[in-house]
């Protein structure tokens, strides 16, 4: 799955990410990439567990 995550403009924001998802499904696959501030996922968690994690973390994000 592909988000796009408005308020993801730097490292720091890339690894709150990272935080976040792993924080549902440790094994979670995740690449960010701040200057586009898309991130993929390759997890088995839901989606609806993954967007809550990220809302919850202060990273609302937009499904691409």
């Amino acid at each position: 799955m592909q988000f796009h995550i408005e308020n993801m403009t730097c490292g720091g924001c890339a690894r709150g990410v990272t935080r976040a998802i792993q924080g549902v499904d440790p094994d979670a696959s995740v690449t960010t990439d701040p200057p586009t501030r898309s991130v993929k996922v390759e997890t088995t968690a839901s989606e609806s567990e993954i967007v809550s994690a990220l809302n919850g973390a202060g990273f609302p994000p937009v499904r691409e």
